[in-house]
């Protein structure tokens, strides 16, 4: 042993003081193979975890079939409770025109009346914009019938927009649902051709059925036209896919609040200035009801609420046409009763919603946590067709240090995968003797090879 740390020593002193001894190639073949066994380990881990974003997607799969039924049973119900109330808005309609002339004198006085009311009290609390809502109820007036702003309940026209708006907000949710599936597909696809890629080193880790079962499991992934999303310029993450379609359901459904129904997760939503607190609008004195600013400006048939402010609209509720009084009848009772199952379909299918969009904007968070730490791999899937392994240390050359107190840092050329050859440095105190010499290499590659050839999100 003496003889052997002698020679050791003698060779040592035969280099110069620029250089050490370097290691041998079958020296280099022994560090790459630890490195390799470093590296494959980390493509196991990666292998695995992205198997758990298959396996997120997949649970999410079964919620999102749960979601699906629920919403086509409560927008069948909806779709039933407004052909009710469109045939009883229907039938009064009839009945006003038996008494047109006089109903018509009364609302011609009662719109304008209404209008300069609604611009009263907005203006009172608001600091802009009174002259857009008052041309806004003026338009909703119009298309109005007289006997509608005495019934209980939301106007049919906005329940119409608003069924429209949940259908297209349905539409966008769907794609985004299809395109977070096909992402996590085609990172999942990937992975596996690498993990196929591996089994052909014959490595233990990847030679086992057993290991095959539990990193992919027995299902197929579905028949979706291929694309690797992580090679999309498009593509910033799954998260990012959700964002805007929540910053507009919080205005949205904030705005619907009013009449849909308050909701304990949208209730502070900033205004346009930012503040959560927005100055409010009493839309019957000395009652209940109110709306903030920006409700109104985005729905001024609100301002309904104030007939009770003027005459002429409160004499509509009264008129007697051919002995009958329509408002009194048992046909203002059925239409007020399927609007008002109207409205609840509608509040619940815009709580179907929400719900779906939050529990996919909580999702994408995971999958994009679980895709920055284990996606990468997935990137491997053209770029590990080398027969020489994936892994290769070129050179080692130790520098020795103007401290004699201390080792010289290590220079190193490596090739990973298929990628060119890249040189960095080691720390002078990790020799290349040491095993974790090896790791500190293949992960030094390793990351170098993220930062050049996966696009990080």
């Amino acid at each position: 042993m003496r003889l052997a740390w002698s020679l050791l020593g003698l060779c040592l002193l035969y280099y110069s003081a620029d250089a050490l001894l370097p290691p041998s190639k079958e020296e280099l073949n022994q560090i790459s193979l630890l490195g390799e066994k470093y590296l494959d380990r980390q493509i196991e881990n990666a292998i695995t975890g992205v198997k758990e974003m298959k396996t997120v997607m997949e649970r999410s799969g079964e919620d999102h079939k749960k979601f699906l039924n629920a919403l086509e049973k409560t927008k069948q119900q909806k779709e039933t409770a407004m052909k009710t109330a469109q045939e009883m808005e229907a039938k009064l309609a009839e009945e006003e025109e038996v008494c047109n002339e006089t109903m018509q004198a009364l609302w011609e006085e009662c719109k304008p009346c209404l209008k300069n009311t609604c611009i009263k009290y907005y203006s009172r609390t608001c600091s802009s914009g009174s002259g857009l809502v008052g041309r806004q109820l003026e338009e909703v007036l119009n298309r109005s019938s007289p006997f509608s702003i005495w019934i209980n309940g939301e106007n049919i026209d906005v329940l119409e927009r608003q069924d429209q708006e949940q259908n297209q907000r349905f539409q966008d949710l769907e794609e985004r649902y299809s395109e977070v599936a096909d992402g996590v597909d085609s990172i999942f696809l990937d992975s596996m051709k690498v993990f196929d890629h591996m089994r052909s080193f014959h490595q233990p880790m990847f030679s086992s059925p057993f290991m095959m079962h539990r990193y992919f499991g027995s299902s197929e992934p579905r028949p979706r036209p291929y694309r690797s999303v992580l090679r999309d310029p498009e593509f910033h993450g799954f998260h990012n896919m959700f964002q805007p379609m929540m910053d507009m359901a919080r205005s949205l459904f904030g705005s619907l609040g009013p009449y849909m129904g308050s909701d304990p997760d949208f209730d502070s939503i900033p205004n346009e200035d930012g503040a959560v607190n927005e100055d409010v609008v009493i839309t019957r004195p000395f009652g209940k009801d109110h709306m903030t600013c920006r409700e109104i400006r985005r729905n001024s048939a609100g301002c309904i609420k104030l007939r009770e402010e003027c005459e002429k609209c409160k004499e509509i509720q009264s008129i007697d046409c051919s002995g009958k009084k329509p408002l009194d009848g048992k046909l203002k009772e059925d239409l007020e009763s399927a609007l008002a199952m109207a409205e609840k379909f509608t509040q619940e299918y815009n709580g179907l919603l929400r719900r779906f969009e939050e529990e996919m904007f909580n999702t994408s968070s995971l999958l994009d946590m679980l895709n920055k730490q284990f996606g990468w791999v997935s990137a491997l899937a053209n770029n590990t067709k080398s027969e020489d392994g994936i892994f290769k240390i070129k050179t080692v050359i130790c520098k020795s240090s103007e401290d004699a107190q201390q080792t010289g840092d290590t220079n190193v050329s490596v090739q990973l995968f298929d990628s060119p050859p890249m040189t960095f440095t080691v720390p002078g105190d990790i020799p290349w003797s040491d095993p974790k010499f090896s790791e500190v290499v293949a992960q030094e590659a390793l990351d170098r090879y993220k930062q050049n050839t996966i696009v990080v999100k």
